[in-house]
């Protein structure tokens, strides 16, 4: 049987760029667990700011210089090294991941510092 009603036609207005603009939420407010779903994202967004703001540790760079000079390693021995001479490279590379690690990460908690100051004063 045919439908005796028309339906009801939605407004979708597009801008220049091509982008479809909806009206917002017309209907009943979100209940409370929808609104979990926005607190989550903010915990989880201030909780990464967080990490962001504390200055790098030697602790955090040689964690890092171990798991890039393992992977090294790794690399080193499949390519067709000797294990012997893999270790002694990766000892090497070790060495040379620290402080890399560690001034890289102090260069860009620096220049993070830095835009925040820039942006609490303007």
């Amino acid at each position: 049987m045919a439908q005796t009603r028309k339906r009801r036609n939605t407004k979708h207005r597009g801008n220049a760029a091509g982008m479809v603009e909806v009206r917002g939420r017309t209907g009943r407010r979100p209940d409370p667990s929808e609104q979990k779903k926005d607190d989550a994202k903010a915990q989880a967004r201030a909780k990464r700011l967080e990490r962001l703001d504390k200055p790098p540790t030697w602790r955090g760079a040689m964690n890092r210089a171990a798991i890039a000079a393992l992977i090294f390693i790794v690399a080193i021995i499949a390519l067709g090294q000797e294990p012997a001479a893999a270790f002694s490279l990766g000892a090497l590379m070790l060495v040379l991941y620290i402080p890399m690690s560690y001034y890289t990460d102090l260069l860009i908690y620096r220049r993070r510092q830095k835009g925040k100051a820039a942006k609490g004063r303007a």
